[in-house]
């Protein structure tokens, strides 16, 4: 079985075996960084909260850590031995604090410094891909004298603007006319100094998480999202009962490898470690898969896709947390690989 989907089955297997034989007390006491100051500080203490439950709930010594409230630097003072990160957006998932745990020494859940930083910005991590041969919309960065005809021309109608830093849909419109530019990147642009304009793929909104690191990284079940009015936006994602979510997806088996494959594709681009997850258009007319962005700190909430789908692989929520902390044990080795 490939590493692009067949491969789920073993790979719960493989996570049940790991955790028959752990002993919670060797992760010492763990430090559940949640809150923060970004934009999506309200789902992230969602996602923190969960994982805090989670991990208590198999016995680990775990204590909440609200970056947003408290400075970073006194997490020397709390003698953590390791670190799950629950901080979504800037200043949790874009190498920053990622940064300032490897000088503490301190082992962490997720992408490194580098791959934090390049996929945080969407402009950015479009040009890896690109590099890469991997696809993607059609963009442009836009600025306040922006030519808004030139882009019109450039990457037709409609059009999807949004900040290159930010998650969750913050700031992000659908364009249907020139018109309505200006008040799009204005939008966008209160919210980051670096706004993105890109093609709308007309087709169905699948993501796909990653689990694992370098040769081993493989990709779980795709999620089919299928949101209200196709409005898959802020509320949509975290607190509206009526978005529909399909894994398995109903698609052809082929179409989800072809899904996984450029998700996999996607995620060693990147360097990305532990776990991602890639957010993919499939084109109505061409049955294209198309990257949007990559997270490298996925949400944890009761709404969340990795959850969802590693429970299709055969894994619980708490266990996934516990699986994924797990992986700060073998950190060391990884970094001295990279």
């Amino acid at each position: 079985m490939s590493k692009v989907g067949a491969n789920l089955s073993s790979w719960g297997d493989r996570v049940k075996a790991s955790l028959a034989s752990v002993d919670v007390k060797s992760f010492g006491r763990v430090g559940v960084l949640l809150g923060g100051k970004s934009g999506e500080r309200e789902i992230s203490l969602m996602s923190g909260n969960g994982v805090l439950e989670a991990l208590r709930s198999k016995g680990v010594d775990a204590h909440a850590f609200d970056t947003g409230l408290r400075c970073p630097t006194e997490l020397a003072k709390e003698k953590f031995n390791r670190i799950f990160i629950s901080l979504h957006g800037r200043f949790g998932e874009d190498g920053t604090i990622q940064g300032l745990l490897e000088l503490l020494g301190l082992p962490y859940t997720g992408s490194g410094v580098l791959a934090s930083a390049l996929a945080i910005d969407k402009i950015v991590t479009k040009q890896v891909w690109i590099s890469n041969g991997l696809a993607t919309p059609e963009y442009e960065e836009l600025t306040a004298t922006s030519d808004w005809n030139a882009v019109v021309q450039h990457l037709g109608l409609p059009l999807i603007v949004k900040p290159a830093h930010e998650g969750s849909s913050l700031g992000l419109t659908k364009v249907k006319s020139v018109d309505e530019l200006p008040a799009a990147y204005k939008l966008a642009a209160g919210l980051d100094k670096k706004v993105i304009a890109e093609t709308c793929i007309i087709g169905d909104e699948l993501t796909c998480p990653i689990v694992g690191h370098g040769k081993t990284a493989e990709a779980l079940p795709v999620i089919k999202i299928i949101p209200p009015q196709a409005n898959y936006d802020f509320h949509n994602k975290y607190f509206s009962n009526e978005t529909r979510y399909l894994c398995p997806t109903g698609l052809a088996p082929e179409v989800n490898a072809a899904v996984q494959e450029l998700a996999l594709a996607a995620y060693k681009a990147l360097g990305c470690r532990t776990w991602g997850r890639a957010d993919v258009m499939l084109e109505q007319k061409t049955g294209k898969p198309y990257l949007l962005e990559m997270n490298t700190s996925p949400g944890m909430t009761s709404h969340s896709l990795v959850p969802m789908a590693a429970k299709a692989a055969g894994i619980e929520y708490a266990d996934l947390v516990l699986w994924l902390l797990g992986q700060t044990m073998q950190q060391k080795k990884v970094l001295m690989h990279e």
